[in-house]
C-alpha cells in the first residue's frame, strides 16, 4: 500500500512538473511585450531647447542626423547567422530551398544531407568556435572604417543575442552558446573607434505569428507585439547601439510594425537618443521617403548629388551578403572596384556600407581580410578626401573622366581612379587664382601646374615608378585656392 501511493505521489509530482514546464515555456512565447511599458520609461530628460518627437513621419523627419554618421563616411556590415552553416548560394537559403523551392538549392540539400535534416539542424552546425571578437575589432580598426553594423536577427529569425522572445532559437540556446553581438559590442568599444550599430530584420519567413497575421491582410499584429518590437527595443536597451539598421519591413505598412512609435521612443527617450542613427526600411513604401538616412535600395548608387543623405550598402561578393563556400575569385570585388564604388558614394554625398560574412566558425576569410586591409592603407594616404568632407560644387570633371570631387575647408580633392599616360592631369572643372596650391596626398613635393587657356588647371603628376607613389589603387589631388 505504502509503494502503491508513493508511486501514486511520484506520478503526481511529475505531472506537475510537466505542466510547470509546459506553462514556463508558454509564458516565455507568448510573454507581452513591453510596448505600452516603454512608453513610461525615460532614460534621459531632453534639453529645454530639444524638441520631443511625435510618432509621426513629419516629425521623425524633422530630427537632424546626427554629426558623427555624415563624418564617418565608410562603414562595415557583416551578415553572419544560421545560413553560414551551409553557405550556399546566399543568406536567403532557407527561403530559396524551401519558400521558393529552387531546384539548385534543393539538389544541394539531397547530395549532401540525410533525408528529413531540417533548416533548424543547421543550428547545433553553428558553433563560431573560431571565433575571436577581438581579432575581427582589430580587423575592422585597420579597414579605416568608423561604424559597424552586424546582423542581430536575418530573416530567418534566428537571434545572436540570447533573445527573451526567440526561444531556443538563438546564439545562447543552441550553436555557439555565447552572446555573439554583446562580444563583439565589447570588443569594438575597448579596442577601437567605431561606432557600433546593429542591423534587425522586422519580418521572419516563416515565423506562424507572422505567416498569420499576413493571412490577415496584416489587420491583427500578433507577430509585431510579441516578437519584432519587443526584440528592437531589447536590443536597445541592451546593446545601446549607434546605428539601427532596419529590413524585412516591405511587405506590410509602416502602421503594422508600429514604426514611428518605435522611433518616437528612440530619439525621445531610448539610452541611444543623442547619438542614433536609424535608415529607410520601417514599411511597405517608406524607403526613400521617410526615416534617418536613405538607403533606396541594395547596392543604391545614383552616380550624380542627392539632397537627402543616403547610403550605398553594397557586398564584396557580388552575389550574396552571407558567405559562399562556392564563391570562385571573379565574384568579388577588387580594389580598384572598391575604390571607385568609395569615390563615387562620398562624392554624391553618401556614406558607403561595404558588406563581409564570416564563415559559421566565426572567421573573417583571408580575401575579405585583405581588402579590408587594403581599404585602411589607402585610406591612411587619402582619408583627408573622404572623412568629414562635403560634396563639391561638381562631382565630376568636365574634361577627364573617372575624376571624382570633394571638398573640406579650403580644400578641393580630386579623386583619379586612373594615371594618365601622357604624365599630366588635365582637369576643367576648377578655376585657378593667384594663391592656387596644388598637392598629391601621400607625396611630400608640391606638384607644379599651369592655368589652362579656356579655364581649369593642367598638373603635372610626378615621375616616378609605381612602387614610390603613395599608394596602388587611386591618387587624390589636393588644391587649394581654387574656385
Amino acid at each position: 500500500m505504502i509503494r502503491k501511493l508513493l508511486r501514486r505521489k511520484a506520478t503526481m509530482c511529475q505531472v506537475l512538473l510537466c505542466v510547470t514546464v509546459v506553462v514556463g515555456f508558454m509564458l516565455t512565447l507568448y510573454a507581452p511585450a513591453p510596448i505600452v511599458a516603454v512608453e513610461n520609461v525615460v532614460h534621459g530628460k531632453k534639453g529645454l531647447n530639444q524638441p520631443r518627437y511625435k510618432p509621426t513621419w513629419e516629425s521623425i523627419d524633422s530630427r537632424p542626423l546626427p554629426g558623427w554618421y555624415d563624418e564617418a563616411k565608410f562603414g562595415i556590415f557583416m551578415h553572419w547567422g544560421v545560413f553560414s552553416v551551409p553557405s550556399y548560394g546566399s543568406e536567403w537559403f532557407w527561403w530559396s530551398w524551401k519558400g521558393a523551392k529552387n531546384k539548385a538549392y534543393i539538389d544541394f540539400m539531397n547530395k549532401n544531407y540525410p533525408p528529413g535534416f531540417s533548416y533548424a539542424d543547421f543550428a547545433p552546425m553553428f558553433k563560431a568556435e573560431w571565433y575571436d571578437p577581438a581579432q575581427w575589432a582589430e580587423i575592422l580598426q585597420a579597414s579605416g572604417a568608423k561604424y559597424l553594423v552586424l546582423t542581430s536577427k536575418h530573416h530567418e529569425g534566428f537571434t545572436n543575442w540570447p533573445s527573451k522572445y526567440s526561444w531556443n532559437w538563438n546564439s545562447m540556446d543552441t550553436g555557439p552558446h555565447r552572446d555573439l553581438v554583446g562580444d563583439l559590442a565589447a570588443a569594438i568599444r575597448n579596442n577601437t573607434d567605431l561606432h557600433f550599430g546593429l542591423y534587425h530584420s522586422l519580418f521572419e519567413w516563416f515565423h506562424p505569428l507572422y505567416l498569420q497575421d499576413k493571412k490577415n491582410n496584416f489587420a491583427t499584429q500578433e507577430y509585431t507585439k510579441e516578437v519584432a518590437l519587443p526584440e528592437l527595443y531589447e536590443i536597445v536597451n541592451a546593446y545601446k547601439p549607434d546605428v539601427i539598421w532596419s529590413d524585412g519591413d516591405w511587405e506590410a505598412p509602416d502602421t503594422y510594425w508600429n514604426s514611428t512609435d518605435f522611433l518616437a521612443w528612440l530619439y525621445n527617450d531610448s539610452p541611444v537618443k543623442d547619438t542614433v542613427v536609424t535608415n529607410d526600411r520601417w514599411g511597405k513604401g517608406v524607403s526613400c521617403h521617410h526615416g534617418g538616412y536613405y538607403t533606396c535600395s541594395d547596392r543604391y548608387d545614383p552616380g550624380v548629388l542627392q539632397k537627402h543623405k543616403w547610403e550605398n550598402c553594397m557586398t564584396i561578393d557580388k552575389k550574396s551578403w552571407g558567405f559562399r563556400r562556392e564563391a570562385p575569385l571573379a565574384d568579388y570585388l577588387d580594389m580598384d572596384d572598391l575604390v571607385k564604388i568609395l569615390a563615387e558614394t562620398v562624392s554624391c554625398g553618401g556614406n558607403l556600407l561595404m558588406n563581409i560574412g564570416p564563415t559559421h566558425d566565426g572567421r573573417i576569410v583571408p580575401i575579405f581580410e585583405e581588402r579590408l586591409r587594403n581599404m585602411g592603407m589607402w585610406l591612411k594616404v587619402n582619408g583627408d578626401a573622404i572623412y568629414a568632407t562635403k560634396p563639391w560644387r561638381v562631382q565630376n570633371d568636365t574634361l577627364t573622366k573617372d575624376i571624382w570631387y570633394t571638398s573640406k575647408g579650403d580644400s578641393v580633392y580630386a579623386i583619379m581612379l586612373d594615371w594618365p599616360t601622357s604624365g599630366q592631369l588635365d582637369l576643367g572643372a576648377p578655376k585657378t587664382s593667384s594663391s592656387t596650391k596644388v598637392m598629391m596626398l601621400g607625396w611630400a613635393t608640391p606638384l607644379k601646374w599651369t592655368a589652362g587657356a579656356g579655364g581649369g588647371i593642367m598638373v603635372r603628376l610626378p615621375t616616378a615608378a609605381p612602387s614610390q607613389l603613395p599608394c596602388q589603387w587611386a591618387w587624390v589631388i589636393q588644391m587649394q585656392g581654387v574656385m
